[in-house]
């Protein structure tokens, strides 16, 4: 399973690049900006991780990550991403959702190695995920869209979940975790789509 760790955790760096790229643009942030939002956006949830794991962070002692968001960052302004035109607010959606389920699948198998339980499972899952976000969107002074977006935290808590079912029942393989991550970003993409969000606390 170590093979489909490193598929998800390099499938969300570069989703959540892309996604930095996308709201670096919306936001007209310079050429810095966009490399520290890239940088936390991409890495930020991987490092609580793997603190919490009791583990050096693999981007601090390996520069294999830091290349990945590089070159994508470059891509991404060669191919001049940020000038296409196309709806800024979809490609968000789409490649953060991308980031999202594939981060929550990287952090729920690494809370299984690690052997927690499944509360455990299902949090490292949502830290992995949205940490990352959560630390991009305070530092743009916004409120973090864990807290309040169509199911976005949700979908990262129910993967750690059925994740953590799934190695109980010893159902755990790359086709299943395939069709997690597929029924994972379907959620998240009709959970948009149709504008849904858990009930609001209301004064």
């Amino acid at each position: 399973m170590v093979d489909f760790f490193r598929l998800a955790d390099l499938v969300g760096i570069i989703a959540f690049v892309i996604s930095a790229l996308s709201i670096s643009t919306k936001e007209r942030l310079d050429i810095l900006g966009l490399f520290i939002i890239a940088f936390l956006n991409a890495l930020g949830g991987g490092v609580i991780r793997d603190i919490l794991v009791d583990r050096a962070p693999n981007s601090f002692i390996h520069i294999d990550n830091v290349v990945v968001v590089i070159f994508t960052i470059f891509v991404g302004l060669a191919l001049k991403l940020h000038q296409k035109n196309i709806d800024r607010n979809i490609l968000f959606v789409v490649t953060d959702s991308i980031g999202l389920v594939s981060f929550a699948i990287a952090g729920a198998l690494m809370g299984l190695h690690a052997e927690f339980t499944v509360f455990g499972v299902m949090l490292i899952a949502l830290i992995t995920a949205v940490g990352g976000g959560v630390m991009r969107d305070i530092l743009l002074n916004q409120v973090p869209l864990l807290l309040k977006s169509d199911f976005y935290g949700s979908v990262a808590l129910l993967v750690g979940l059925i994740i953590y079912l799934l190695d109980y029942f010893s159902a755990l393989n790359s086709l299943s975790l395939s069709i997690v991550f597929i029924v994972g970003f379907a959620i998240r993409m009709v959970a948009f789509k149709l504008d849904w969000h858990l009930p609001k606390i209301k004064g």
